[in-house]
């Protein structure tokens, strides 16, 4: 079954956020030389609880798609690009993914391989999406209310904003305990279903993707500790 990464890193120094930044043009042409890897992005992040406009120059992530979840930690261990990126980091942290829904494409293509939906255990839910210039500003007038009731709720494990372009290009990550509550949320009459309303009347978006994952393992550290590891079902970790 498919395995889905997405590796985050915490740089500390001014150099070592220059030299990220500067990979997010160049580490590109290194991955594609990578045996076994499929697809797979270069993303910055947002600032406050990542769904801003407004770049973190701390933090960074590669998600990338792998024949399985073997597969994926083996190469990732072994990985020069990783391997640099963990080097120049002072925290990363590694979430392997098991498709189990998706719809829409990204850059023109359907990147996940999806499996059955999960029945327990968390469950992590990605939406990507081209906004069209002409939308933009109506768009992110939108997301500080939809921050400010992600960041509130309690049932969210884990939540970043990532991106490939600031303002146009966007990526959303969270983490949340089952599906039931995942669909709560979607469901609730607030800033968040009002927006997607809004985007599906206007027509904001060029492109578009969603989907959803179960949360197979994590390695690493994030934010000094990894609070999430006791809530993967013991019967799922470790992956080898």
């Amino acid at each position: 079954m498919q395995s889905v990464t997405l590796s985050l890193f915490r740089f500390g120094t001014v150099s070592a956020r220059m030299w990220a930044f500067a990979q997010m043009a160049t580490a590109r042409f290194a991955l594609r030389r990578e045996a076994g890897i499929g697809f797979f992005k270069l993303l910055g992040s947002g600032t406050g609880e990542g769904f801003t406009p407004i770049p973190n120059v701390s933090v960074y992530a590669i998600l990338a798609t792998w024949p399985d979840h073997v597969t994926a930690q083996s190469l990732i261990a072994k990985s020069p690009t990783f391997r640099r990126y963990r080097a120049h980091a002072v925290e990363d942290c590694t979430l392997y993914l098991t498709p189990s829904t998706a719809r829409g494409e990204w850059d023109g293509q359907a990147p996940f391989v999806t499996e059955s939906e999960p029945t327990n255990g968390p469950i992590a839910a990605l939406t990507r999406a081209t906004v069209k210039p002409l939308n933009a500003l109506r768009f992110w007038r939108r997301v500080p209310d939809i921050s400010q009731v992600i960041g509130d709720d309690p049932n969210v494990l884990f939540k970043i904003g990532v991106g490939e372009v600031p303002l146009l290009h966007q990526v959303t990550f969270s983490i949340w305990p089952d599906t039931q509550t995942m669909a709560r949320f979607a469901r609730h009459d607030g800033p968040h279903a009002r927006a997607i309303k809004a985007v599906r009347d206007g027509a904001w978006f060029k492109e578009e993707l969603y989907a959803r994952f179960a949360l197979k393992n994590i390695e690493g550290t994030w934010e000094g500790g990894c609070p999430l590891q006791s809530r993967i079902p013991t019967y799922e970790r470790p992956i080898i």
